[in-house]
């Protein structure tokens, strides 16, 4: 398949998600293998949350929560990316960091801004950084090899905050209703364990 024929996976995310993290590295693999092109859509989920019947985690039932952190264990094992189940900063506001995702996407590019999403993600599921704080994330991008101030600044403006809006409000239409969602010609799929349907999907010349 050229590259004018590529597909395009819209990844829509919320970057305090432990699926999204699990998933992250696979999703890129995918795409570099299929020769897909990764619509990079960071989305307020708790937003989505309230108008699909989602519940934040403090409020699901606890044998929910308790099955949760099991699948976590497992998917970190045989994912083997190292993930604590219970990290000292979660749960925890995902605008800021969503925001320098989107403000990295339109300075530098998608892989840029993938790049940071996952170093982002791995902050705070396997070093315990507070993702909520903003020079901690200033300092996530600068460890990355980006300007983090400058990517702050880039976050704080009414287009960037647009942005997020918008790919809110995409999600909502799309019927999304939980992070990581992937949408491949049109059809979605929740959550990293459907990778392998995504896979399929970009891989068909349709």
């Amino acid at each position: 398949m050229s590259a004018s024929q590529s597909k395009v996976v819209q990844y829509f995310f919320a970057p305090h998600s432990p699926w999204t993290y699990l998933g992250h590295a696979r999703l890129m693999a995918i795409a570099a293998k299929t020769g897909a092109q990764i619509d990079v859509r960071p989305f307020d989920l708790g937003k989505v949350f309230s108008v699909s019947g989602g519940l934040p985690l403090a409020k699901r039932a606890p044998q929910r929560q308790a099955y949760r952190l099991a699948e976590l264990a497992r998917w970190s094992a045989f994912l083997q990316v190292p993930l604590t189940l219970q990290p000292k900063f979660f749960p925890v506001s995902p605008e800021a960091s969503a925001k320098l995702i989107i403000a990295t996407r339109l300075a530098h590019g998608v892989e840029a801004s993938l790049n940071l999403a996952h170093a982002i993600m791995r902050g705070l599921w396997a070093e315990e950084r507070n993702i909520g704080d903003e020079e901690t994330l200033v300092q996530i991008a600068v460890d990355a090899g980006f300007d983090g101030r400058q990517l702050l600044k880039t976050s704080e403006t009414a287009s960037v905050q647009a942005e997020y809006d918008a790919n809110t409000e995409a999600a909502t239409a799309a019927s999304v209703f939980g992070s990581p969602w992937y949408i491949v010609d049109g059809e979605g799929y929740w959550g990293q364990d459907r990778l392998d349907f995504v896979e399929r999907a970009l891989g068909r010349s349709d």
